[in-house]
C-alpha cells in the first residue's frame, strides 16, 4: 500500500467557492432597496428644509417691512419742540388752493399733498387714490396706501440760506412750516429746533425692481434738505408683500388716548367735520407672499383681515374689480404669511 503525499495531508486542495446567480441578485436586491430609502429620507429631508427656508424668508421680509413702518407711524405728528398738529403755521389743507411753498411736491401726489400737517396719518381704503403713478402703473388695486407726516427727529442740513427744502421750526410755544431762511421765532437748540418736513406714503405695486408680477411694498418720500425744489420720490422698501390693510384706532372723545372703535383707512375729506375725536393708534395687515411658487404646494388657505371678510365672499386675485372687502383665496402654489401690528401714536394730543 502506497502511503499518502505528505504534503497533501498538510494543505489539501480544494475548489474556488462564489456567487451563485442568485445570491447575486438577492445582493443587488437589498442594495436596490437601501439606495431608494437613501433617496427617499433625501429627498423629505431637503423637502423640509426648502419648506422651513421659505418659512423663514417670508418671516425676514414681513419683520423688515414693519421695522420700516413701524417707528415712522409712531412717530406721526411729531413737530419737534411743539405739540399739536393745528397750530403749525404755514400748514396747508388739501382742500385749499394749491400753496406755492410746497413746491412740485404740492401736487405730485395730491394737492397739497406734502402741506397738510393737521392729518398726521391719513390712507385710503381699498384703492390707490395718489396723483402720482405707482411704479410701473400697476399698483395693487384693492390694497390700502398708509401716509405719515411729520417732523425729522435730527435737525436739518440745509443752509439756512437755500430756498426750497421744506422745515419745521419749532420751540415749545410755535411752529412754523418753512422753505426759506428760518424766521426768527424759529430759534435752534437747545432752545428750539429746525428740522426736514417727513411725509411717507406707503403702498402695495404689483411689480417689483427686481421681477413683473412680483409684488412689492413701496414708498412715496417726500426728498430730503439738499433738494431745492421739494418733489417726491418712489422707492422700493422690500419685495414680497402681496397687500396691505390698514384701520386706524378712533379715540371720539379726543382725550382718553384710547382707541374705542378701529375704522378702515381714510382720506382728510372723510374725517366727521363736527368730530372732536382723533386718530391715536394705527393698525397694518401685511400679506407676505414666496417669491416662486412651490412643486407639489397648493395654497387653499382663506385669508381674513383689515375689512376683507368670508362674509363679503371670496377672490382669487386682489387685483380684479369687485375683489375689495372679500376674502382673499389665492388657490395658487405660492406660500403665504399674514401678519398684524398696532402702532401706538405718541404724538397724539393730550397722550
Amino acid at each position: 500500500m502506497t502511503p499518502a503525499h505528505p504534503r497533501a495531508l498538510i494543505d489539501p486542495v480544494r475548489p474556488q467557492g462564489g456567487l451563485t446567480l442568485v445570491e447575486l441578485m438577492v445582493s443587488m436586491v437589498i442594495g436596490v432597496v437601501l439606495l431608494v430609502g437613501v433617496v427617499k429620507v433625501y429627498t423629505q429631508s431637503n423637502s423640509a428644509y426648502q419648506v422651513s427656508e421659505s418659512a423663514a424668508r417670508l418671516q425676514d421680509t414681513a419683520r423688515y417691512a414693519l421695522s420700516v413702518i413701524e417707528p415712522d407711524v409712531r412717530m406721526a405728528g411729531y413737530w419737534g419742540y411743539y405739540k399739536g398738529s393745528l397750530g403749525v403755521v404755514g400748514a396747508v389743507a388739501q382742500t385749499a388752493p394749491t400753496a406755492a411753498i410746497g413746491g412740485a411736491g404740492a401736487t405730485t401726489c395730491g394737492k397739497n399733498f406734502d402741506l397738510d400737517l393737521t392729518q398726521s396719518v391719513q390712507g385710503s381704503n381699498d384703492a390707490y387714490t395718489l396723483a402720482c403713478a405707482a411704479f410701473n402703473g400697476r399698483p395693487v388695486v384693492t390694497a390700502d396706501t398708509l401716509t405719515v407726516r411729520r417732523s425729522a427727529t435730527t435737525q436739518s442740513t440745509a443752509p439756512a440760506a437755500v430756498i426750497g427744502p421744506l422745515r419745521v421750526c419749532s420751540s415749545y410755544t410755535s411752529a412754523q412750516l418753512v422753505n426759506t431762511a428760518p424766521a426768527a421765532q424759529c430759534p435752534v437748540p437747545p432752545n428750539g429746533s429746525v428740522a426736514d418736513l417727513v411725509v411717507n406714503t406707503y403702498y402695495v405695486a404689483r411689480d417689483s425692481q427686481a421681477a413683473a408680477n412680483s409684488p412689492a411694498l413701496r414708498m412715496w418720500a417726500l426728498t430730503p434738505s439738499t433738494v431745492n425744489n421739494p418733489d417726491f420720490v418712489d422707492t422700493e422698501i422690500v419685495p414680497g408683500v402681496e397687500d396691505m390693510q390698514v384701520q386706524f384706532g378712533i379715540d371720539w372723545t379726543g382725550g382718553s388716548c384710547v382707541a374705542t372703535q378701529y375704522v378702515d383707512a381714510f382720506a382728510p375729506a372723510a374725517w366727521p367735520a363736527a368730530s372732536t375725536g382723533q386718530i391715536v393708534s394705527v393698525r397694518v395687515w401685511l400679506l407676505v407672499r414666496a417669491d416662486a411658487p412651490e412643486q407639489g404646494f397648493i395654497d387653499n388657505g382663506v385669508y381674513q383681515y383689515g375689512n376683507r371678510a368670508l362674509a363679503n365672499g371670496t377672490t382669487a386675485s386682489l387685483n380684479t374689480a369687485g375683489a375689495a372687502g372679500k376674502a382673499y383665496k389665492p388657490a395658487d402654489a405660492y406660500r403665504r404669511l399674514l401678519v398684524s401690528r398696532t402702532f401706538v401714536l405718541r404724538n397724539a394730543v393730550g397722550c
